[in-house]
């Protein structure tokens, strides 16, 4: 049976996302601006599973720009509005404030909840560090399928980018620039300092080496600090996205890593660049299944294909 969920907007600030009946916060949607060096961008931070786990690290000391689970544009036609120094090829990382942009919160289309689920619809518009509008994004959070009998609930995130420029925009990321193995950028999850060393699983393998491949889904399971017990996170990409570029689309690979932190992102520019015309739109949906427990990838599989889109 689906929990009944409650949603309470601090204007301003933040959305909070419920369980009725236990009080356990699932999420937190920040949209506030916060400091410029970071990539001022809106996040979800803390996100629970529904013992009330948290799953998400805010500002960890290595990495302060890494808020959570956030969209986000490491190399974007050379800005950077991921955070943080900026990698340049052949010298490495570098601290470039006048390379630091953002993503703005415009506005709320539609804030709701209806029968299982809660509803949010975001206006964005992405900007360089010099505040011209680069481009605008039209954003979509779902949460739902929140059953307590199996310990698991679903968010789906989708983002609609379009290109308000006269020219390209031309996403990227550090592996795009010269360095092996970080092709991050577009959805991003870094998991909590417990998570280290956490156990990686693909459809048709595990661990390390699906840094840079492709699959339909991926999942993360690390354990706890503080409370007994493991979580698992399944990341899963839409249909539609045609993940693997077959159906003409820019292709997708994963961006993952156990140490030295757990993180997770389904990158859209990790070996080649994406390029998107004046006009054209970016649309990519996401799926992230929070659960309960160390899942074994029988139960992942029934769980992934039990969800319609």
């Amino acid at each position: 049976m689906t929990e009944a969920l409650e949603l309470v907007h601090r204007h301003g600030d933040h959305l909070s996302v419920t369980v009725a009946g236990s009080g356990v916060e699932l999420l937190r949607y920040v949209y506030r601006a916060e400091d410029a060096w970071e990539a001022p961008k809106p996040y979800i931070h803390p996100l629970r599973t529904l013992s009330g786990q948290v799953v998400t690290g805010y500002r960890p000391n290595d990495h302060r720009w890494h808020k959570g689970l956030q969209m986000t544009a490491s190399h974007l036609s050379g800005a950077n509005l991921w955070g943080g120094n900026s990698y340049v090829h052949g010298e490495g990382y570098l601290a470039l404030p006048e390379r630091v942009g953002s993503m703005r919160h415009a506005g709320f289309d539609e804030v709701s909840v209806h029968d299982g689920g809660v509803r949010l619809t975001e206006r964005l518009t992405w900007h360089p560090r010099g505040g011209e509008v680069w481009a605008g994004e039209t954003r979509r959070i779902d949460v739902h399928d929140v059953d307590a009998g199996a310990g698991c609930w679903a968010l789906t995130w989708s983002s609609a980018v379009t290109n308000r420029r006269r020219e390209p925009l031309r996403f990227g990321s550090p592996t795009t620039h010269g360095r092996p193995n970080a092709g991050y950028t577009g959805l991003f999850w870094r998991g909590p300092r417990a998570f280290r060393e956490g156990r990686i699983i693909a459809p048709d393998s595990g661990g390390p080496d699906m840094m840079g491949r492709q699959s339909p889904w991926l999942a993360y399971s690390g354990e706890h600090d503080g409370a007994d017990g493991h979580a698992t996170l399944v990341f899963v990409h839409s249909p539609e996205n045609d993940h693997t570029g077959a159906g003409g689309g820019h292709p997708s690979h994963w961006f993952v890593r156990a140490s030295p932190f757990a993180a997770v992102a389904p990158s859209f520019a990790f070996h080649d660049e994406l390029v998107l015309d004046p006009g054209a739109t970016l649309t990519r949906r996401y799926r992230v299944l929070v659960a309960d427990g160390a899942w074994e990838r029988d139960r992942i599989v029934s769980a992934v294909s039990g969800l319609p889109w």
